[in-house]
């Protein structure tokens, strides 16, 4: 995002909370009980769009009043949050999630009662705030915690700092919690290659797979945070970039993928913005299992894997008969696998055969 727009979304993003303060003012000078109006966050109004291939929220609203025992504190809250979000955008400076807390915790003058006892109170709220103005948390400059590594043939301007992902050496560049202010100078890649394990990406990114498949190599460390399903949004939907996840073969792994895919229940409001329906499922699978004899590499799955694996065939994103047919053999046979299982064949085999073959033939689960 270059400066100019930077400044535009900024402004505009400001005017959205000074919107809702002044809303709020007008209902105190027409002697009613201020309120704010919230959409529900709750399981009850997710919904799935099959149209979008998201998850998203339904029309259910509720009241936020400040003339209600079991509103006011955390309606006083909301007011914090929001003047606290408008003073960062004014400013044009960055907060984390812990130095937001910090900052607005205190005691209520002439009280004993604090603004916000612990950092979760201020973290939900600020997620409140996200979703009554519609507007990412990391768009009012508060940051998450980075995590996640990327390489490839990028070069990126992050501040001021000119940023060449195929030259950070053995670490990749490691992907911060807040990537909306990124500009790509320079893309040259054909996909995206999302990896669940650190391990995994290690091992890519020493064999030079993204130069010799021409890819964006990206990792999660486990579940992608907020800044890692973004970027994947944001090169998908900037450069049109088809994106591959490559996960363990269990039910965690999977899921991984679906909240890339199509967002998460906890962030239903911010799936057109962190979700990317496009993707598609690389592997593992338990089918891959016995297509690559790895039987003595697969590990027993647990009672939990298996309840997991039911629920996830009653989910409506996974009714495809690829995905029924893979939970299926899992609750057959019983068993999982990681990634690192490949290296069982020899260490260079998720390199050398095992991605460049599933590609190739575009084998892939929706």
């Amino acid at each position: 995002m270059d400066f100019e727009v930077r400044v535009a979304k900024s402004k505009e993003n400001a005017d959205r909370i000074l919107k809702l303060g002044k809303e709020v003012e007008k209902t105190i000078f027409e002697g009613e009980n201020p309120s704010i109006v919230l959409p529900v966050r709750g399981k009850r109004n997710v919904v799935w769009d099959k149209d979008a291939g998201l998850l998203s929220l339904g029309d259910s609203t509720s009241k936020r009043y400040f003339i209600n025992v079991a509103h006011a504190k955390k309606f006083m809250q909301t007011m914090l949050v929001g003047a606290f979000s408008k003073q960062l955008l004014d400013e044009d400076i960055h907060a984390s999630l812990r130095e937001a807390f910090y900052s607005l915790k205190h005691t209520i003058k002439g009280s004993e009662e604090n603004t916000f006892d612990e950092q979760k109170e201020s973290d939900d709220v600020f997620v409140d705030l996200e979703v009554a103005l519609a507007v990412l948390r990391d768009q009012l400059h508060i940051n998450a915690d980075r995590r996640g590594v990327a390489a490839g043939d990028v070069v990126i301007k992050d501040r001021g700092d000119l940023i060449n992902w195929s030259k950070l050496g053995s670490g990749g560049w490691a992907i911060p919690g807040n990537v909306e202010e990124l500009e790509f100078k320079d893309l040259n890649a054909d996909f995206i290659l999302v990896v669940e394990k650190n391990a995994t990406f290690d091992r890519l990114h020493e064999d030079k797979f993204w130069k010799k498949h021409n890819c964006v190599l990206i990792g999660t460390q486990g579940q992608a945070a907020r800044g890692i399903r973004r970027l994947i949004h944001r090169l998908n939907h900037e450069f049109k970039l088809p994106v591959y996840v490559f996960t363990d073969s269990d039910p965690y792994g999977w899921y991984i993928y679906s909240v890339i895919k199509m967002g998460s229940m906890n962030l239903a409001h911010a799936s057109e913005e962190l979700g990317t329906p496009d993707a598609k499922f690389l592997g593992l699978t338990v089918s891959d299992i016995y297509k690559y004899e790895l039987r003595g590499a697969a590990i027993r799955a647990k009672d939990v894997d298996l309840r997991r694996a039911q629920e996830m065939l009653k989910y409506p994103w996974f009714k495809h008969k690829e995905w029924e047919a893979e939970l299926n053999l899992m609750l057959k046979h019983k068993i999982k696998a990681e990634q690192e299982a490949l290296a069982q064949r020899n260490l260079k085999f998720v390199s050398d055969t095992y991605l460049p073959e599933k590609i190739e033939a575009k084998n892939f689960l929706p």
